[in-house]
């Protein structure tokens, strides 16, 4: 519990058996309740490194996507009574520690939905960073959100968010639909909450890449990035809700 408020941690993680441990081992206890790894057709040892160090594991058999990994987290949160959902890096660039900077808006300023920024002051980024990740999360991205929904948002791809769970009982925000299955889904939710009448906003967090000889990300240059920016323009252009 934190001031009151029951909270799931969500880490969806793809063959991340050395980087998983590591984010279970900073997981504060004392506030989150639940810290919950989905297993997404890993072939390594990421579940069982995960559930040594004390979180709950939900296995997908084969690979399902990133957005229907956090989607079953969501799931769990809806049917275990949760009042907070906060979605986490599984690969270590996220810091658990920073968590209670996504929790004070929703639980001291009734926020529905509050976004970590590296960009912000007092955020910071790092580690094996690409160049063109920092060109595309600085400007490219933020440029596209703030073009349709006119918020002044400083990150728009960041992955380390909270929501009250009570948005997702809202039937204009649908995580049902086929097409939400990997970083789709991600966007999805940043722009209808945008553009609904949602109270959000951001917080600075950390974002720091570990060592490339541990393992590369999971996001394809192209294809990973594209599968961030039309849900962007669809939903935008009011072509999916």
């Amino acid at each position: 519990m934190y001031k009151n408020k029951k909270v799931l941690l969500i880490a969806p993680a793809y063959n991340e058996a050395r980087k998983i441990e590591e984010v279970a081992k900073k997981v504060p206890y004392d506030v989150v309740d639940t810290f919950l790894v989905v297993s997404d057709g890993s072939t390594d040892d990421t579940a069982e490194a995960a559930e040594a160090e004390g979180a709950r594991v939900l296995r997908h058999e084969k690979r399902m996507g990133v957005g229907m990994s956090i989607r079953d987290g969501y799931k769990i949160a809806r049917e275990e009574g949760f009042d907070i959902a906060v979605v986490i890096a599984g690969n270590n660039k996220d810091d658990p520690r920073e968590i209670t900077r996504l929790l004070d808006p929703i639980c001291d300023d009734d926020c529905d939905f509050v976004m970590g920024s590296r960009y912000l002051d007092g955020g910071r980024f790092g580690g094996d960073m690409p160049t063109y990740r920092v060109f595309a999360t600085k400007y490219v991205h933020p440029f596209i959100v703030n073009l349709f929904c006119k918020r002044g948002v400083t990150e728009s791809s960041n992955g380390y968010r909270a929501l009250k769970v009570s948005v997702l009982e809202d039937p204009r925000v649908n995580l049902e639909q086929k097409w939400l299955k990997d970083y789709q889904l991600e966007m999805y939710i940043l722009m209808r909450i945008l553009m609904l009448d949602f109270k959000c906003t951001e917080v600075p967090v950390s974002k720091i890449y570990p060592p490339r000889e541990i393992g590369n990300t999971k996001m394809t240059p192209i294809v990973g990035w594209w599968k961030m920016v039309y849900p962007i323009v669809l939903v935008g252009l009011g072509l999916r809700k």
